[in-house]
């Protein structure tokens, strides 16, 4: 288990019933980063990964 499945675990039990939008997920990407700059990096390339889930290519 990685450190980041408690984090995982806790959004999941918290708010696993709800339904979201995808705007809604990204607007909240960018207040995380307004909020912490220095995650700026990881969180483009997990905005990237969940973006391209679907291409062939990848």
């Amino acid at each position: 288990m990685y450190f980041t499945d408690r984090g995982i675990e806790e959004l999941e039990g918290r708010r696993g019933e709800e339904d979201v939008s995808l705007a809604w997920v990204a607007e909240r990407l960018r207040e995380f980063v307004d909020l912490n700059p220095d995650f700026e990096t990881p969180i483009e390339r997990f905005a990237t990964w969940l973006a391209r889930l679907d291409d062939e290519d990848e």
